[in-house]
C-alpha cells in the first residue's frame, strides 16, 4: 500500500484518479482549493483518504498538504501535480497578471510541491511524481501559446527532475492528455479580456464563446486515470506518457513534420561550424 498526494482533485482527471488509486487499496491525500468540492471522495474508505484544501501557489498550504498526509500516513510515495486551468488568448491578447497567474499556478506551483516532498523521498530512496502536460505542449493551437508555454516548461522540468533522481529510486513521468470529457473546457477555462479583430480568424475561433468541445471530448477520465497508474506502477515507466487517441494522432503528426523539417533544412543547419582548417 503506498499513498499518492493528488493536487486539483475536485473534477476531471484528479478526482478520477484519486477514485482509481483507492480502488487499487492505496491511500490518497486529495487536495483543492475548496475542500467542499472534494466530498465523496473516498466515502467508502475513509480511512485511507484524507481531504485538503491546498493553492499550489500558497507555500504555506503546501507544507502543510504534506506534513498532513505524513503525518496521517506515515509519507508521501506518489506526487501527482494535475492542479491546472486552461487560458486562451492570442500572444498578444494576453493580460499580463493573468499569464503570471497561470505561470504560478502551472509552473511555479509544481515545483514548489516537488521541492516539498522530495527530502523524504530521497531519504527513503523511493518515490514516485507524476506532472500533468498537454498536448498543447506538443501542438501549439493559435490561441493556447500561454497555456501551451507552462505545459512545455513542465515538460522540461521533469525530464531533467528523471535524471537527476532516477539512480536515487525515486520515478518521474510527464502525461500528455488530449482532450478528455471533464471541466477543462467548460468552467476550469479562462482567457483575456482583451480581443483584437485581427485574430478573430485565428486564436478567436478558440474563445469560450464560440467553443464546441465541452462535454464532446473523447477521453475517458477514469480509463486516463487507470492508464497513469499502470504506467507509473510498471518497471519501464515512460518518461512520457500521452494518453487519448486524439493526443497521440497528433503527436504522431507533429513528430512526422518536425522530422520532414530537420531533414529539409539539415544541410543549411549542419554547415554552421567553423571550417576545417587541417
Amino acid at each position: 500500500m503506498s499513498t499518492w498526494l493528488i493536487t486539483g482533485c475536485s473534477t476531471g482527471l484528479g478526482r478520477a484518479l484519486a477514485e482509481a488509486v483507492l480502488a487499487r487499496g492505496h491511500n490518497v491525500v486529495a487536495t483543492a482549493r475548496d475542500v467542499s468540492a472534494l466530498e465523496g471522495i473516498g466515502s467508502a474508505v475513509p480511512d485511507r483518504v484524507l481531504l485538503t484544501r491546498l493553492d499550489v501557489t500558497d507555500d504555506g498550504q503546501i507544507a502543510a498538504a504534506v506534513r498532513a498526509g505524513t503525518d496521517r500516513f506515515g509519507a508521501i510515495d506518489v506526487l501527482v501535480n494535475n492542479a491546472g486551468y486552461g487560458y486562451r488568448a492570442a500572444v498578444e491578447e494576453g493580460d499580463d497578471q493573468d499569464v503570471q497567474r497561470l505561470f504560478a499556478t502551472h509552473v511555479f506551483g509544481t515545483v514548489a510541491t516537488i521541492k516539498a516532498v522530495l527530502p523524504q523521498m530521497r531519504a527513503r530512496r523511493s518515490g514516485g511524481i507524476v506532472n500533468l502536460s498537454s498536448i498543447g505542449a506538443r501542438i501549439t493551437p493559435a490561441g493556447s501559446g500561454y497555456y501551451s508555454a507552462v505545459k512545455a516548461a513542465v515538460e522540461g522540468l521533469t525530464g531533467a527532475l528523471r535524471r537527476e533522481v532516477e539512480s536515487l529510486g525515486i520515478t518521474v513521468m510527464v502525461v500528455e492528455p488530449g482532450g478528455f470529457r471533464t471541466d477543462f473546457a467548460g468552467r476550469s477555462l479562462t482567457q483575456s479580456s482583451t480581443v483584437i479583430e485581427d485574430y478573430v480568424e485565428t486564436a478567436g475561433k478558440r474563445r469560450k464563446e464560440v467553443d464546441t468541445v465541452h462535454g464532446t471530448q473523447p477521453g475517458d477520465p477514469a480509463k486516463g486515470a487507470e492508464a497513469i497508474i499502470t504506467a507509473l506502477e510498471a518497471t519501464d515507466t515512460p518518461e512520457l506518457l500521452v494518453i487519448g487517441r486524439d493526443a497521440v494522432s497528433n503527436y504522431r503528426a507533429v513528430l512526422t513534420a518536425q522530422l520532414e523539417s530537420l531533414e529539409q533544412w539539415r544541410e543549411v543547419s549542419e554547415n554552421t561550424g567553423f571550417d576545417d582548417q587541417s
